[in-house]
């Protein structure tokens, strides 16, 4: 099998390269810049989304195409400018994997592209599944309703399309949990808000062999929940957190002090839904880390 990612370099990107070759694919990377990249058995990268590339004209019999682009939510304050390269980075590349998708002679079996729950409200009361209206408001949620759109074109190509609505990724080289275990590594780490808002969370081993049983899985298409099947509450987390890095959980962060601090971006952490992957386990798959206290003790002390 023959798979292409873009965003094959990031955090998911990485983790799920090495998931896909140790079943046997051979993984095309699509990148701006292939002259710092040293390809390996099984790797060969491909330049798009620069002057004069033409990718389409190296992945004619690729299989699956996957698509991980777009600028980080995580990694600075929303100005406006920033807001408008997280929307616009995601746009671009799916717009481009759809276009050279068109171009192909043999047209790949199927998309996967990636989304994020938080398309759905922001909830401490309901649980969302792939079956609930998608009705969320703000910023993340148009960011996600644009993005799923374009995605789709591929589906009205013939092209069997998965929009992977991905929880918060837990790994500890990047993502959400770094920053939120610093805290806790100085004493420091406690209740953020209310801490009753729901943490639908996802080991990030979890994402890549979700992403594979996808593209293998001719059942799954439209939106697929990416997120473990036993979302905690926040406080909830922190506790876990606390005792499996040996730390105190007892430092109060309020919400006016988190929203001065982080303006808009502060939703990631105030505000969540209760988001259940239902579309996966009734297609059979199944969690290596179902479990909160399971998905960290392996991260931390493996």
């Amino acid at each position: 099998m023959k798979a292409v990612i873009a965003g094959g370099t990031g955090f998911v990107g990485k983790e799920l390269t090495e998931e896909l070759i140790r079943h046997g694919y051979d993984v095309t990377i699509l990148t701006r810049n292939t002259e710092n990249k040293k390809e390996e058995a099984h790797v060969r990268y491909v330049k798009w989304l620069s002057a004069g590339a033409k990718p389409e004209a190296a992945l004619e019999g690729s299989d699956v195409f996957i698509n991980l682009a777009g600028e980080s939510i995580n990694s600075g304050r929303w100005t406006e400018e920033r807001k408008k390269r997280i929307l616009s980075s995601r746009i671009a590349a799916t717009q481009e994997i759809v276009r050279i998708m068109k171009e192909l002679k043999q047209k790949p079996k199927v998309l996967v592209n990636a989304s994020a729950i938080g398309i759905y409200p922001i909830s401490e009361t309901k649980a969302f599944t792939e079956a609930s209206p998608a009705a969320g408001h703000g910023f993340l949620s148009n960011v996600v309703d644009t993005w799923e759109k374009e995605a789709i074109e591929a589906d009205k190509a013939g092209i069997r399309t998965v929009l992977a609505r991905f929880g918060v990724i837990l790994g500890t080289e990047d993502g959400a949990l770094p920053r939120m275990a610093l805290p806790y590594k100085y004493g420091a780490g406690g209740k953020i808000g209310s801490g009753r808002q729901w943490m639908s969370w996802i080991h990030v081993e979890d994402v890549a062999r979700a992403i594979r049983f996808a593209a293998e899985h001719e059942s799954i298409e439209g939106p697929m929940n990416v997120t473990a099947p036993n979302p905690v509450r926040m406080n909830d987390l922190g506790k876990t957190l606390a005792k499996v890095l040996g730390k105190p959980h007892w430092l109060f962060v309020p919400e006016p002090a988190l929203k001065l601090a982080l303006g808009e971006m502060s939703t990631v952490v105030l505000d969540g839904q209760k988001v259940l992957p239902e579309k996966l386990t009734q297609n059979g798959f199944q969690f290596s880390f179902p479990l909160i206290r399971s998905a960290l003790d392996h991260l931390y002390k493996e």
